[in-house]
C-alpha cells in the first residue's frame, strides 16, 4: 500500500508576481465574501509552497480529491479555473427549440390543447411534455423548468360573475378600520 509519504506531490510552480497577484485575488474575494473561491485560491497559494493536496485538506478543511480538482483546474485554465461559474449538471432534456414549442402551447392554453380546464397545472404540462416531446418529467422538476423559461405561478381568484364588489368590499379586514371602530 502506497502512503501519502510515499507519493510524488504535485507542486505547482508559479512566477513571485503570480503568488502576489493571488494573494491579492485572495484577499479581495474573502473582502467580496466569496469565500468558497478565497479557500481555492489558498489552496494553489499553500501548493505553491510546497504544502500536499492531503496536507492542504487538512488545514483548509476540504476533502483531498476536491482539492486535487482545484489545483488540476488551475493548472488547466488559471484563477478561472477557481472562479465561482455554471455548475455542469445533468444536460437539458428539451433543446432551445423544443422549449419554445412548448412555449406556444402553454401560451395557447390547456382548452387550445384539447383540455377541458381553463389553468395549466405541472402534473398536466408534464403530461404535455411527454405526448410532445417523448421527455418524462416530474412535476416538481416542470415548475422549475417553467421558471426557468421565464413563467410564474399564477393563482386564479374565485370572484363571482355578478357579485356586488361594494357589498363584498365590507367583508375584507382592514387594520386601521378595526382599531378605531368602537366596541359596543
Amino acid at each position: 500500500m502506497v502512503g501519502e509519504e510515499d507519493m510524488v506531490p504535485r507542486l505547482l510552480r508559479v512566477h513571485p508576481k503570480t503568488r502576489e497577484r493571488l494573494d491579492r485575488e485572495r484577499r479581495e474575494a474573502e473582502r467580496d465574501g466569496v469565500y468558497r473561491v478565497a479557500k481555492r485560491i489558498h489552496a494553489v497559494l499553500l501548493n505553491t509552497q510546497g504544502h500536499t493536496s492531503g496536507r492542504i485538506a487538512g488545514i483548509l478543511g476540504a476533502p483531498r480529491s476536491r482539492v486535487a480538482d482545484w489545483l488540476a483546474n488551475y493548472e488547466s485554465y488559471g484563477l478561472d479555473g477557481l472562479l465561482e461559474g455554471q455548475r455542469s449538471g445533468r444536460p437539458r432534456q428539451l433543446d432551445d427549440q423544443q422549449r419554445v414549442v412548448l412555449t406556444d402551447i402553454i401560451d395557447s392554453g390547456p382548452v387550445a390543447y384539447g383540455l377541458d380546464t381553463g389553468v395549466w397545472t405541472s402534473p398536466m404540462i408534464a403530461r404535455v411534455i411527454a405526448e410532445e416531446f417523448a421527455v418524462n418529467y416530474h412535476p416538481g422538476h416542470v415548475r422549475k423548468l417553467l421558471e426557468a423559461m421565464g413563467f410564474s405561478v399564477q393563482r386564479p381568484k374565485r370572484i363571482l360573475a355578478r357579485a356586488d364588489p361594494v357589498a363584498q368590499d365590507r367583508w375584507r379586514r382592514r387594520g386601521s378600520s378595526l382599531r378605531s371602530a368602537p366596541m359596543s
